[in-house]
């Protein structure tokens, strides 16, 4: 009788322990390669995910903190300084030295993982045409992109390759900032097409 109920004490701690641990936990895991590291949870992306990039000198560096969970950025490397053409208040718009650019959730290598996806049209490369086409889009307050339009062409069909090319590209922005306030920003996306020599 006292093994018996040694045994079902054991059982029913061990059971309100079991209840008690969050399930989301066992499905975690960590991912990292050379660009990324952050914790999936069932294959999404969850709490605060590292994006990485690399200096002329090889140094990797952290360019981009991003929080899943509160959908906001935490760190982001400046770059260059270059104006943008932007949206200074309704219906005005201006090129204008922001205060944060609009930054691709994953950094730039997430970004060129869309922009890699050109297929080199066959009239294109008969033709011997190379190039960069010059994809514009809004990018508006909330991070959601519209309104694609080309802004430098190169023809040979390049030009309609380069826009399918950029609507793939998702709506995971953060809305560039001038001062405290998110702005609308018209992003302007280079897609380039090189033979490869023979």
């Amino acid at each position: 009788m006292f093994l018996s109920t040694r045994s079902y004490f054991y059982t029913f701690w061990l059971l309100v322990f079991w209840l008690a641990v969050p399930k989301t936990s066992w499905a975690q895991r960590l991912r990292e390669t050379k660009f990324e590291k952050g914790m999936l949870d069932k294959g999404q992306k969850t709490g605060t995910w590292e994006y990485y990039g690399y200096t002329p000198s090889g140094e990797k560096v952290v360019v981009q903190r991003y929080n899943y969970d509160t959908r906001r950025l935490a760190y982001f490397r400046p770059g260059p300084d270059v104006m943008c053409h932007t949206e200074v208040s309704p219906g005005k718009w201006s090129y204008v030295r922001l205060d944060q650019p609009p930054i691709f959730i994953g950094s730039d290598v997430a970004l060129a993982e869309y922009t890699s996806r050109l297929v080199y049209p066959p009239r294109a490369q008969e033709q011997n045409i190379q190039g960069k086409v010059l994809v514009a889009f809004l990018i508006d307050t909330l991070g959601n992109i519209s309104g694609h339009r080309l802004v430098q062409r190169i023809g040979g069909g390049c030009d309609e390759e380069a826009l399918r090319v950029a609507r793939t590209v998702p709506a995971q922005w953060v809305p560039a900032r001038l001062g405290s306030r998110a702005v609308a920003v018209e992003y302007e996306l280079p897609l380039n097409f090189r033979l490869s020599q023979p």
